[in-house]
């Protein structure tokens, strides 16, 4: 990222990383996820897809974690395999739905983990 960031006077390297480490977007998608459990306030027969949302949610964010500590000890390989791990759980969780033919609950959160996840990505493609 620091490569990336050389290159471009408009992006701060230290900016990319606090907002890696400030984004709980996949911890605030796994807690709306269980609210909507805990209220029951989902389409009949959803709640294993909500459940396995949940899940890849959590994998997501430890490999998050993972991708941080890579690009802050400049390994961006790993942060690039981890990166991509994570960006699974979004279409993973949304595909769950698809299978019950109905529309996911957490379709936009799946979509803003999804965004924040490409962007690093990109970075790290880049490098």
């Amino acid at each position: 990222m620091k490569t990336v960031a050389a290159k471009d006077p408009n992006l701060k390297y230290d900016i990319c990383v606090q907002s890696l480490e400030q984004d709980p977007q996949s911890k605030t998608a796994t807690r709306i996820v269980e609210t909507i459990l805990k209220n029951k306030s989902y389409p009949p027969g959803t709640e294993p897809a909500l459940r396995t949302c949940v899940k890849l949610y959590d994998d997501a964010n430890g490999s998050l974690n993972e991708a941080l500590m890579s690009v802050k000890s400049g390994d961006y390989r790993s942060a690039n395999v981890h990166l991509s791990a994570a960006l699974d759980a979004p279409s993973t969780c949304k595909d769950g739905f698809k299978e019950k033919h109905t529309t996911s609950p957490v379709t936009n959160e799946n979509n803003v983990l999804f965004q924040k996840i490409v962007i690093p990505l990109a970075f790290t493609n880049m490098l």
